[in-house]
């Protein structure tokens, strides 16, 4: 992938730096990222590690400065710090437990909420001021685990919101049309859980998943050839060589057994890191194929908001985003029936051909047979820009001076001679931002812009929280400087 800089839609100014760096300090998370922060995006400035997964510092406390000497001393504080936040258990350990579980009267089964942990008879002791869940913890709740388990609230860090069957049931239906039968699913619980499901129940061809997650709770419920521990935005496996194993098995190809990734990341995530974890998923499936053609991929199937749509293609040209809008069952806006701007904002990016991908004509899709492509309802073709021009479900219109299609909230301005909202800050320097007219930040990168949207979607990975951190350092280290004098 190369050296790759993502700056964050942030007016922080700091920007993440990807790149091979093996001697990358580790938190409870994995390798950390490199950071860079910059002054109004002039010159270089300061390098510090920080944790990859959470960017606010009261989830993931690690600091480090580049180059910076750690202590002997600090190196074990780590060291313990980063064991103490492991699972209670191994993951061969979880699926001993589970065996031995199921195996237990329905009455003697029970699944303690605070600890969101199956707990045998032995253990009930240590378990008995907390809140447990006793009453029909039956075989096929267990087979629902996206279900018994709380779902993951932290929007700073890992929050999780889960598919509505509706999207399940599509996405399964579509690739197992176009002849997918192993699926590897990123950041999909439900996903998974569905598929297996679904074999048991022997409607439709038997599928094999295997679920990377970083929620190690689900190893509970699944095998080591049915789950792995895993952080998308470093490519770490937790379990090391053990799960590493298992997963290059898992994407190796026999027969007709075709793979497909479908990953679902947290949506405040930084694209860039993603999509270098996603390269070097598709490279680690190309070696595994011998295939020689360099203009062979791995099919990929993103599920992100669509306003991330130029990042994506930036890292993936061969990608192109799908009108179908996916929906979440515990989400308060992302559900299908919604209209408007409350509709949900989340696509489908894919490597695959979009002509083949048949949207479902009950929901108000319809085929495009210019653009070669199934489009939402109020997505019509506009023969000047000959495409269909809508990302967010509404009908766009045309402006002819600035030669393409807009929202149809953005009407034209003679004086800054381009469209925009009617309460746009007008005859501001194109230089800076037109939402605010900060000269300091783009658009992309506006506050007032994207604050209202992150308390809507899911993991907002900004870098407030490494900004204030770094503030606090200097302070400390002025602080440290006028003691000493």
């Amino acid at each position: 992938m190369g050296k790759i800089v993502d700056e964050i839609a942030d007016s922080s100014g700091i920007e993440v730096i990807i790149e091979s760096d093996k001697t990358a300090p580790r938190c409870p998370h994995g390798p950390t990222l490199l950071f860079e922060k910059t002054s109004n995006g002039a010159g270089k400035g300061r390098r510090f590690y920080a944790c990859s997964a959470c960017r606010d510092r009261k989830d993931c406390h690690f600091f480090q400065w580049e180059h910076e000497k750690i202590s002997e001393a600090r190196m074990l504080a780590r060291e313990e710090q980063n064991h103490s936040k492991m699972p209670l258990f191994t993951h061969k350990e979880y699926c001993s437990r589970f065996r031995e579980f199921v195996s237990l009267p329905l009455e003697q089964r029970r699944f303690c909420v605070d600890c969101q942990l199956l707990i045998l008879p032995g253990e009930w002791a240590n378990h008995t001021k907390h809140k447990t869940l006793s009453d029909d913890i039956t075989v096929q709740r267990l087979r629902r685990p996206s279900q018994l388990l709380c779902p993951l609230e932290n929007k700073k860090c890992n929050a999780q919101y889960l598919f509505a069957d509706r999207s399940c049931h599509f996405l399964l239906d579509m690739l197992s049309g176009l002849g997918y039968h192993k699926i590897l699913c990123v950041g999909t619980p439900r996903l998974h859980e569905l598929i297996k499901l679904r074999n048991m129940e022997g409607k439709s061809h038997t599928m094999k998943s295997l679920l990377l997650d970083i929620d190690y709770r689900y190893g509970q419920f699944y095998g080591q050839d049915e789950f792995c521990h895993y952080n998308m935005f470093n490519h770490h496996f937790f379990d090391e060589e053990e799960a590493v194993v298992f997963f290059q098995d898992f994407l190796c190809e026999e027969g007709a057994a075709k793979v497909v990734m479908v990953a679902d990341p947290p949506f405040g995530g930084l694209v860039k890191p993603l999509a270098s974890s996603f390269f070097k998923i598709s490279m680690t499936w190309k070696k595994l194929q011998n295939n020689e053609s360099d203009a062979a991929e791995m099919p990929i199937i993103w599920i992100f908001p669509y306003f991330f749509e130029s990042r994506i293609l930036e890292c993936f040209p061969s990608f192109s985003m799908l009108d179908y809008q996916v929906d979440y069952d515990n989400h308060p806006l992302y559900k299908h029936g919604k209209t408007g701007r409350k509709q949900s904002p989340v696509r489908l990016f894919t490597n695959l051909s979009p002509k083949e991908i048949i949207l479902p004509e009950d929901e108000g899709y319809r085929f495009c047979c210019v653009c070669e492509r199934y489009v939402s309802a109020g997505n019509k073709h506009c023969p000047k820009c000959d495409t269909c021009p809508s990302k967010d479900g509404r009908e766009w219109r045309h402006c002819d001076e600035c030669a393409r299609c807009v929202k149809p909230s953005w009407h034209h301005c003679s004086s800054c001679a381009h469209c925009a909202l009617p309460d746009h800050p007008c005859g501001q320097s194109q230089i800076g931002c037109y939402n605010c007219g900060s000269q300091n930040h783009k658009l992309r990168a506006c506050p007032k812009k994207h604050n209202k949207r992150r308390m809507q979607v899911r993991g907002g990975c900004g870098a407030q929280g490494l900004s204030k951190h770094i503030a606090s350092k200097s302070t400390a280290k002025s602080k440290r400087k006028r003691t000493v004098t």
